[in-house]
C-alpha cells in the first residue's frame, strides 16, 4: 500500500496462459458482490477464505493507475449475510500468489462461471512510476480499461463479451 493508506495503485494485465501456477504460492477462493455501483464509486462485499471484507472502492481517473480504497475486515458470517443482500452478478474466481524476483507480488484472478476462462493480473505498486518484474505470463495491460473491473463484469459476464467487447 502507498504512502497515502486509502490509495491503491495497481496495473492489471490479460494472462496469455496457465504457467503462473507452477509459480504459486498459495491460492485461494474467492466470492464477491456488490452492494452499490454508480458512477463514482462500488461497495463490496467478499468473501476470502474463512474472512470477510467490506470495501468502498472508488472508479478509475482517466490516466492514473491509483484510486482510493477504503476497506474493513468483517466476520465470514457478516460476509455471508451482506452477499446475500448483494445486487445480482456475483463474482466468483480463484486468487493465485505469485512472487517476483523484485519483491511485489502478481494476483492472478482465475474467473470461475459466467466469467470464465477470463484470466487477469494485478500488481501493486508504491507509486504510479515504480517499475516492477513483468512475468512471461502477463499479456496485454488493461489498466483502467473499466471493462475489466469486477464491477463491470459482475454486470456484463466476460462470457456475454462478442468480439467488439475485446477489441
Amino acid at each position: 500500500m502507498s504512502h497515502d493508506r486509502h490509495l491503491e495503485i495497481e496495473r492489471k494485465f490479460l494472462v496469455t496462459d496457465q504457467s503462473f501456477k507452477q509459480q504459486a504460492v498459495q491460492h485461494i477462493v474467492i466470492s464477491q458482490g456488490y452492494l452499490s455501483l454508480n458512477e463514482r464509486c462500488s461497495v463490496r462485499v467478499r468473501r476470502w477464505g474463512d474472512k470477510g471484507y467490506l470495501t468502498i472502492k472508488q472508479h478509475a481517473v482517466k490516466g492514473h493507475f491509483g484510486r482510493y480504497e477504503w476497506e474493513k475486515e468483517i466476520s465470514a458470517d457478516d460476509a455471508d449475510e451482506l452477499l446475500a443482500l448483494c445486487l445480482p452478478g456475483k463474482i466468483e474466481k480463484t486468487r493465485w500468489l505469485v512472487p517476483m524476483p523484485d519483491g511485489l507480488t502478481c494476483e492472478v484472478d482465475e474467473f470461475a462461471g459466467c466469467n470464465s476462462p477470463l484470466l487477469l493480473a494485478e500488481i501493486e505498486l508504491e507509486s504510479e512510476e515504480q517499475a516492477f518484474f513483468r512475468p512471461d505470463f502477463l499479456g496485454d495491460e488493461v489498466t483502467g480499461d473499466a471493462r475489466y473491473f469486477n464491477s463491470y463484469l459482475s454486470l456484463h459476464p466476460y462470457q456475454t463479451w462478442g468480439k467488439t467487447d475485446t477489441e
